[in-house]
């Protein structure tokens, strides 16, 4: 069987470009600037089901779009996570976080209603984030 998206992240996420095996999406939610970094690696739940190969590829790409979200968004602090509560599959959140944000000093799940995009504010979320990675 193929790799396949939990539908879950398919609709709260966008693509926003491939690193080797790692689908880098960003999370509809203007609110943040929000990355979920997805190994396309076929039934993989926890970080220690991937290949090694695959778990360095992971960490690195997690690394450095931290790194680079940061730079971008001048974020106080980044939130790095692969929870996996709610969708089993792995995935990793990368989230710039501001003192103050909506969710501010709390983690940002389950803190009100995701905020809407537009068309054009989520064409430029979209271009600026892919600028950075």
């Amino acid at each position: 069987m193929a790799f396949q998206l939990d539908p879950r992240l398919e609709a709260d996420t966008v693509s926003l470009t491939q690193r080797g095996m790692i689908d880098i999406r960003m999370m509809r939610d203007a609110r943040y600037h929000w990355l979920v970094l997805v190994p396309q690696i076929e039934d993989a739940v926890e970080w220690f089901d991937l290949p090694d190969v695959a778990a360095r590829a992971l960490f690195t790409t997690a690394q450095e779009s931290a790194q680079r979200l940061q730079a971008l968004t001048r974020a106080d602090k980044m939130n790095i996570a692969a929870l996996g509560n709610m969708v089993a599959q792995l995935h990793v959140h990368v989230i710039a976080r501001h003192i103050g944000d909506a969710a501010w000093p709390a983690p940002v799940w389950g803190v009100g209603d995701a905020g809407a995009f537009d068309a054009a504010g989520l064409k430029d979320r979209m271009t600026a984030l892919r600028g950075i990675l």
